[in-house]
């Protein structure tokens, strides 16, 4: 089944109604799409003050939307999902922390947030089956630059 056209243009219709500037883009999730990123994120806060996302539901919508509209095909990533309200909530909260704001602090958004980095909390020994997890000892010691070296590592 695929979303018919127009429903879909009645609904990018009414929100680019609500939309004053002309700096908007029209967006719909697709698998074949271009790879969303940081990068991606950081120029579309910077170049857009709107972004409609259009999510596809079962096989897909109507390509005839796409053409009207002129609409960017993104992928979040290569796999196939059932819809597009998942990457939209990814686009949302990546491209939103791009905008001054947004976050408590806006140097937050110089850290990494890559996942694998370890980072602990306390207790600083933790006992699970018998087996004792600490935390690494630099990480106790208050010394910042040592700290930072081993976050480096």
């Amino acid at each position: 089944m695929i979303l018919q056209a127009p429903p879909l243009i009645s609904a990018v219709e009414a929100a680019r109604s609500k939309i004053k500037s002309q700096k908007f883009k029209v967006i719909f999730f697709s698998p074949h799409g271009k790879q969303f990123n940081t990068k991606y994120a950081k120029i579309a806060a910077k170049k857009y003050s709107d972004i409609i996302l259009i999510c596809g539901r079962y096989e897909g919508i109507d390509a005839r939307v796409r053409k009207i509209f002129k609409a960017e095909e993104v992928s979040v990533g290569p796999y196939t999902l059932t819809g597009g309200e998942v990457p939209a909530m990814i686009m949302i909260d990546s491209i939103s922390r791009q905008v001054k704001g947004v976050l408590g602090n806006f140097q937050s958004l110089e850290e990494s947030r890559i996942a694998g980095r370890d980072v602990y909390t306390r207790p600083a020994s933790l006992k699970y089956k018998r087996k004792t997890y600490s935390v690494p000892k630099v990480l106790l010691s208050g010394h910042h630059k040592n700290i930072d070296k081993w976050r480096a590592k």
